[in-house]
This record gives C-alpha cells, sequence and structure tokens, in this order.
C-alpha cells in the first residue's frame, strides 16, 4: 500500500499542471468534498463540461453584465500581462448614493492554477448584479474586482506568470509589470478591506511523510491575515474577531470545513507547519500593512481539475458575501478603527519570531481514507514576538538618484515629498556591519542579509531629496520595505544592492523629543 501511494505522489509531481491528473479518489470526493448542485451554470467554465474560463470568455462574460448593468458597474483596464493582454478590473457602486462609503478590494487568479478563485468571484459578480435583494450593500460598500491578475497564467493553468514570477512573492519588490499595475491599482482605490482569493494543493510531496503511509489536507478552505507586528494591534483584532469569526460562522453554517492557513517547511530537519502570515511579500501582509483589513482566501482545489468545482466556487462566494455584509453592518467602525490605526507607533518590529508549539490538525489518511487527528510542530505567525525592534522615525530621506526606488514607494501608494532646498538635518545613517549574499536566486532576485549600525550624524541633503514622512495612512508598509534587516526590504530582496561597510542611500530621521 505504501509503495503504491508513493508512486502515486511521484507521478503527481512529475506530471505537468496542465494535463489535469487528478490525485483525489471519487471516495474520498464523495465522503468528504460532494459538490454543491445548488449553483447555477452562470459563469464561462460552468457552461461548458471541460476546462476553465478563459480569457476571451473573461471579457464577454464581464461586458455582459457591464451592458446589462451599466449604472452600477465600470470596467478599465489597469495594464497589460506580458503577453499583452489588458486586465480588466470593475468597479461597483450604487450610482444614486454620494456619501462615504466602505471600499472593499477583490482579487483572484493571482496564481493562474487556481481555477476557483476566478469563477467563484465571477459567480459572485454574477449574483450580487442579478439579485436586487443584494443592491442594499451598495449603499455603503463600493467594490473593486480584478477577477484574473495573473492572464497569461491562468490561460496555460500555470502557477507563475510570463517570466517566472510567483506574483504573491512580489507585493514589495514589484519585478512583474503585472505587480505594479496591481498594486497601482489597489494604491489609488485606497480600500479598507481586501480579499485576495487563492486555492491550495491538499496532496503535497512533503505529505507523504506524515502518518503512516501519507496524508491529504482536508480543510474545505484555510483563511491567512496578518500577524506582522507592525499592522497596528486593533486593525488585526478586527480582522479576526470580527471579519474571520463571522466567515467562521458562515462557513459553520454551510458545513464547510476551515482553519487558520498553514503551510509546511523543513525547520531544523522537522516537517513544521507555519500557521499564518507575517510575511509582506504576500498580499495578506502587504495589505494589512497600508491599514486595510485583509484576507488571503485559500480554498482547497489545485491539481484537482474539476473536482468538487462547484463546491470550491460556493466557498468563494459565501467568504466574499460574509466579508461584504460585515462591512456593510460595521461601517462606522470600519473608518473609525482605521482612522484611529494611523496614530503613529512609537516603535517597530524590524524581525520577529514565531511561537513554535504542538498541536493537532485534521488530515485525511491516504490509507485509510478515513479523517484523524495528526499531531503537528505548528508555528504560529498569529503569536510573533518582536526580535529587532526601532524606533518609528519621523521621516526616510533617500538620496536623489535613486528613482527605481522612489518609483517603488510611490506604487505602494506612500506619498513621496522633495525637499525645495540644501538642508542639514540630523540623522541615522545604515552602515552594513554584517553581509551575506545568498548563491541561489529567489524569484530571480539575489538575497542579501545584512546586519546594520545606526550612526547619527549631521548631513547637508542636498535640493531634490526625498523626503518621506511616517505621518501618513501607509506608513507601516514604508517601514517594512526601507528598514535594512526586514525580511522584504528592497535590501533584502535585492533591489538596492549593497555590501559590507558600505553606508545606504536611505537615512532615518528621527522623532523630537
Amino acid at each position: 500500500m505504501k509503495k503504491t501511494i508513493y508512486i502515486v505522489f511521484l507521478f503527481m509531481c512529475i506530471i505537468q499542471t496542465n494535463a489535469q491528473f487528478n490525485p483525489q479518489s471519487k471516495k474520498v470526493t464523495e465522503q468528504f468534498f460532494p459538490d454543491d448542485e445548488s449553483i447555477q451554470n452562470v459563469t464561462p467554465a460552468l457552461q461548458k463540461k471541460k476546462g476553465f474560463t478563459n480569457y476571451e470568455e473573461l471579457i464577454a462574460f464581464l461586458n455582459n453584465l457591464k451592458a446589462k448593468h451599466s449604472d452600477y458597474v465600470t470596467i478599465t483596464y489597469i495594464g497589460e500581462s506580458q503577453k499583452g493582454n489588458q486586465i480588466p478590473l470593475l468597479k461597483i457602486s450604487h450610482p444614486k448614493v454620494k456619501e462615504s462609503k466602505v471600499k472593499v478590494w477583490i482579487q483572484g487568479g493571482l496564481h493562474g492554477n487556481e481555477p476557483a478563485s476566478t469563477e467563484g468571484i465571477l459567480y459572485f459578480l454574477y449574483t450580487i448584479l442579478n439579485n436586487k435583494s443584494y443592491y442594499y450593500l451598495l449603499d455603503k460598500i463600493e467594490l473593486a474586482v480584478v477577477p484574473m491578475a495573473n492572464i497569461d497564467g491562468y490561460e496555460k493553468q500555470d502557477r507563475y506568470a510570463a517570466n517566472g514570477l510567483d506574483l504573491n512573492r512580489d507585493q514589495t519588490k514589484l519585478m512583474a509589470p503585472e505587480s505594479v499595475a496591481l498594486k497601482q491599482a489597489f494604491s489609488d482605490f485606497n480600500p479598507e478591506v481586501g480579499l485576495d482569493f487563492h486555492e491550495y494543493n491538499p496532496y503535497r510531496k512533503d505529505f507523504m511523510k506524515l502518518g503512516n503511509y501519507g496524508v491529504a489536507a482536508s480543510y474545505d478552505v484555510m483563511l491567512l491575515y496578518s500577524g506582522n507586528l507592525n499592522v497596528p494591534k486593533n486593525i488585526r483584532t478586527l480582522t479576526d474577531s470580527l471579519f474571520i469569526e463571522n466567515t467562521q460562522q458562515e462557513l459553520d453554517h454551510h458545513k464547510l470545513t476551515h482553519h487558520d492557513y498553514m503551510s509546511t517547511d523543513k525547520f531544523h530537519g522537522e516537517i513544521v507547519f507555519n500557521q499564518g502570515s507575517n510575511n509582506s511579500r504576500s498580499s495578506a501582509t502587504s495589505y494589512a500593512l497600508t491599514n486595510t483589513i485583509a484576507t488571503l482566501v485559500e480554498v482547497r482545489g489545485v491539481g484537482l481539475d474539476r473536482t468538487s468545482f462547484k463546491r470550491r466556487i460556493n466557498t468563494t462566494f459565501l467568504i466574499a458575501m460574509s466579508y461584504l455584509k460585515t462591512a456593510y453592518e460595521n461601517a462606522p467602525l470600519i473608518k473609525q478603527e482605521i482612522e484611529k490605526a494611523q496614530q503613529l507607533q512609537n516603535e517597530i518590529a524590524v524581525t520577529s519570531t514565531r511561537e513554535t508549539y504542538k498541536n493537532k490538525i485534521k488530515v485525511i489518511d491516504l490509507d485509510t481514507d478515513k479523517l484523524i487527528d495528526l499531531e503537528v510542530t505548528i508555528r504560529d505567525a498569529l503569536q510573533s514576538k518582536p526580535k529587532l525592534t526601532r524606533k518609528l522615525p519621523e521621516a526616510y530621506l533617500i538620496l536623489e538618484n535613486q528613482n527605481e526606488l522612489i518609483s517603488k514607494i510611490k506604487t505602494l501608494g506612500i506619498q513621496v515629498k522633495i525637499l525645495s532646498e540644501d538642508t542639514e538635518l540630523e540623522v541615522e545613517s545604515f552602515l552594513i556591519t554584517s553581509y551575506e549574499s545568498d548563491g541561489v536566486p529567489y524569484e530571480k532576485m539575489n538575497l542579501q542579509k545584512v546586519a546594520t549600525q545606526l550612526i547619527t550624524k549631521k548631513i547637508l541633503f542636498p535640493k531634490g531629496t526625498y523626503r518621506i514622512t511616517t505621518h501618513q495612512k501607509n506608513y507601516p508598509l514604508l517601514t517594512e520595505v526601507l528598514e535594512a534587516e526586514a525580511p522584504n526590504s528592497f535590501i533584502s530582496f535585492g533591489v538596492l544592492k549593497t555590501e559590507l561597510n558600505q553606508e545606504l542611500p536611505i537615512y532615518r530621521l528621527p522623532k523630537k523629543n
């Protein structure tokens, strides 16, 4: 039995994604993940027997919604994919309600091999626009929706963009044109709530090493929200105790299983489960660092072709609706808490550590096809502790020759000013005191691991130097990209190359006592 399962896993790992090999048995599907026949065949993929929505079908579907609901829907194109496909953005708003609304950003298809993310969003769009009982939500909500973020990858059902980049590892370094277009549109919309829909692979290679003869993940959906300590605590609390809690209750009502998001990794030679997120390279934390209530949704589906497809679509739909209803019912509270979050923290966590503990999770035993409790080691980002901390500066100053950094900072929605005259300031400079370069590129970048010493000095900054205040909504994200040791900073990612004993062209202006 073990040998048979192992062969299946090897085959699954080497076969091409577009070959649509499905590792899941009919027995497991019928027992744990029966399809949801209440979902109507109203989206392009559901109107055909095989395959998923292609780009041509997507545009036709969206244009049809626009034609039928022109008072509520606008379509713009925010940029092009690397293969020249325009990326559509739908905005939905009640035309007769002009007062301030909660802005909600919804995105899907960032990974091209996660089809229910896009299809679930299309089903969501069709339903709210064709069912007038949902129109009341638009009295307090304005929607911006990108149904297919990675068009080139989606067209061939491949995770990556055309240049091989993972667009959900590109949220701060912004090396792919799609990433720049998406982040700029996100920044321009300036949402208060953000949802990024994905699917996850329940049959991972490392799962073969767990249990007696291997296991498969069992949860219909895993919810990823940020434990990054630079996300203001009240935003983290509101996300968890209100939005996540309401969504979990909705999923329970529909008998859909759920868990906080976990991914596997090796830590000191042991397979461990990383729970939650604190990495700003991916959307859940990147969004949250702009003081947005943010969640990345991982529906169980990668590698399953159209198995349980309607179930996956319905899961996506239910979560999107739960977030909209929660936003509608708590609109004043959301705006109040986001305004409160902009009251600056005195200290920032440049680096942090995760709490580690043992816990049991539900998995499907591949030998018996039964649900079992598996004890695993959890490294929990939702219980992070600060490791390296610094006082939040009044502002950062960046020398005028660093145009690439400034362009990325502006795309991240951060306001930048320029010194209008030569100005002498007492600042803290970053001196590189330890330097390591990773010999293996990550996402086409040469990572740098550095330690720095802050040296206080007076510098005459020339006219044209960039001055970036921390007195703005997206200031937590600013600290993530400019503090040298931060794991997703421009320095750590090698966007700004450095070396031992070098002074960075980035300076901290301390707050006055």
